[in-house]
């Protein structure tokens, strides 16, 4: 029996997140889920077939089910989570069932996993940041050159953080404190919190429940999303609600055109509630 490698993972984490990205540029909701679906299943066939005899692990394999610490080059794991020390460079790092933790200063070419978080330290850079199942954390100045996504989590930008592409999530809070995002935010079913002095472009779009293929695999809360927008805070580029929502804006924030919402405006830090 031939076994699995660590490229055979490595694959199959990059194809979901791949069907992700790729679904919320074309929506191919019947194509994506019978592809997913058949992710799932060969994934669990493969990870059964791992986990059922780790002896046949071999050479540059026999960390797949490691925590591990990144040394030069990309690192991939399976089920372990991996760590970037302080100031390290590295390229592409991925595992399927894990976290992921870039320490203050790192730099990475980017960063994915499955089930798992990902937490950038202070001043850490990357291209780009995915994950289907966990938070997302940039710290005090971290950046992110492109897209950072997440399926169910919280993403959460700390002061002087920059995302220069989209922050897309379905559902799971979007926090940004004093944080500037490039390429708009999307959510379907996230609350969200853009601090004082943040500073949004490209515009919010909240998606209609139903519309994203992965609300498929969504298991939060159907509340009615709350969007506040803070003192000094500014959205440039329309914010659009194709579903309901609870609209706050502080009467200092700057923001662009509105559909599909009333504006509650408020004073002080933040509304009432």
């Amino acid at each position: 029996m031939v076994w699995p490698s660590v490229a055979s993972y490595k694959l199959f984490g990059q194809h979901i997140i791949a069907l992700w990205r790729e679904n919320l540029r074309f929506r191919s909701y019947t194509m994506i889920r019978s592809i997913v679906i058949t992710f799932v299943v060969a994934l669990a066939a493969v990870t059964g077939c791992v986990n059922a005899d780790d002896s046949h692990t071999k050479g540059g394999d026999k960390d797949v089910n490691a925590d591990q610490t990144a040394g030069g080059g990309a690192t991939h794991s399976v089920n372990g989570s991996i760590r970037v020390a302080a100031g390290q460079k590295k390229d592409d790092i991925s595992t399927v069932n894990g976290s992921i933790h870039i320490a203050d200063n790192a730099v990475v070419a980017g960063a994915q996993t499955v089930n798992g978080s990902i937490s950038m330290g202070a001043h850490a850079t990357a291209d780009e940041v995915h994950t289907v199942n966990g938070s997302i954390t940039l710290g005090e100045g971290a950046s992110v050159s492109h897209a950072i996504s997440a399926v169910n989590g919280t993403l959460t930008l700390h002061t002087g953080a920059d995302a220069g592409g989209a922050l897309t999530n379905v559902n799971g809070r979007i926090v940004l404190q004093a944080a500037h995002v490039g390429g708009g935010i999307k959510t379907v079913n996230g609350n969200m919190d853009i601090g004082s002095n943040s500073h949004v472009d490209g515009g919010i779009l909240v998606q209609r429940e139903g519309t994203n293929f992965f609300w498929f695999f969504h298991w939060g809360s159907s509340d009615t999303p709350r969007i506040v927008i803070g003192p000094g805070a500014v959205v440039q580029g329309s914010l659009r609600f194709e579903r309901p929502v609870h609209l706050f804006v502080s009467d200092s924030a700057t923001i662009g055109p509105v559909t599909g919402a009333a504006v509650v405006k408020f004073s002080g830090e933040s509304p009432p509630g």
